[in-house]
């Protein structure tokens, strides 16, 4: 079963291959993560392939999927640009910020699921009191006051916590931010 699944799956994709690498070069704009793009996608469409109804058309099928591929990573990266530069900005925020309102966003699982491997790792290892404050406020664009009434402390010890947590990703993350260009190396 296996062998022919995947020689069924071979022979439509191969014909392809050229056309799907050429579509990721113009949508990355490099051919080293087009490469990268195209491989996920065909692990994406190899785990799919069972739901590919055989007479149909494999190369708008495959197209969608690297497409699709292409957005989530776009999306990711840009969810971790934002994750980063929190990070990067000084905890002196205006005092005003603390009581006011933002505008409430997916919630923070949603959003640290959609998070590149080495910002989820540091965001798991961070000590919990600091990391349920920075998904709350940072990545779940809760309020403080929000947060401190959902973990039942003084705004302050909010402020507090997100300061420190934020240091404490800053640290984890500065050569990780740095080899992704998120930071301009300074000279220091």
């Amino acid at each position: 079963m296996t062998t022919e699944r995947r020689a069924s799956f071979e022979a439509a994709l191969s014909p392809h291959m050229d056309e799907l690498y050429g579509t990721a070069v113009r949508l990355t704009r490099s051919r080293t993560e087009a490469e990268d793009v195209l491989q996920e996608a065909v692990l994406r469409a190899w785990a799919h392939w069972d739901s590919f109804e055989e007479g149909t058309n494999a190369r708008a099928w495959m197209h969608r999927i690297l497409f699709n591929t292409f957005v989530n990573g776009w999306r990711r990266r840009k969810r971790e640009r934002e994750v980063l530069g929190a990070v990067r900005e000084d905890a002196g925020r205006d005092a005003h910020w603390a009581s006011g309102e933002r505008e409430l966003g997916p919630s923070a699982s949603v959003l640290q699921s959609g998070l590149g491997d080495e910002v989820s790792a540091a965001l798991d290892e961070m000590p919990a009191v600091f990391r349920s404050t920075v998904q709350l406020v940072d990545l779940g664009g809760r309020s403080y006051k929000d947060a401190a009434d959902i973990l039942g402390c003084p705004v302050g010890t909010i402020m507090s916590r997100l300061h420190r947590g934020r240091r404490w990703l800053q640290q984890r993350l500065r050569e990780y931010a740095a080899s992704e260009g998120y930071l301009v190396a300074s000279a220091a």
